[in-house]
């Protein structure tokens, strides 16, 4: 029981960072630039998630939970690709601004 309960409440934590990043990824999404956003913040949770699926496999612990650290990891790594795009799209504001 006591298992099934750090199990539940390991995938609870998971589901409410998984239910914020959407909203981070729309507004990198709508905002169209990476002015403000912390590369290093996202790659350290990607190592935190990293962390904990590793730990998974250690203590051979592999169950559901593992969908749930895949969904986060997922979920980092497209805002790491809009952040790549919209630094990509503020280069070529700043490129265009110094054309004119």
């Amino acid at each position: 029981m006591i298992e099934l309960t750090g199990d539940l409440l390991e995938m609870l934590m998971l589901l409410c960072f998984a239910a914020s990043w959407p909203f981070n990824i729309r507004k990198s999404w709508i905002c169209r630039t990476a002015v403000g956003k912390s590369v290093a913040f996202e790659l350290i949770i990607e190592l935190g998630y990293s962390f904990g699926v590793a730990r998974k496999f250690v203590i051979g612990d592999i169950d559901y939970v593992l969908a749930f650290y895949a969904l986060d990891i997922i979920l980092v790594a497209v805002d790491l690709a809009l952040y790549v795009r919209n630094r990509r799209l503020d280069l070529g504001r700043v490129s265009a601004n110094a054309n004119n």
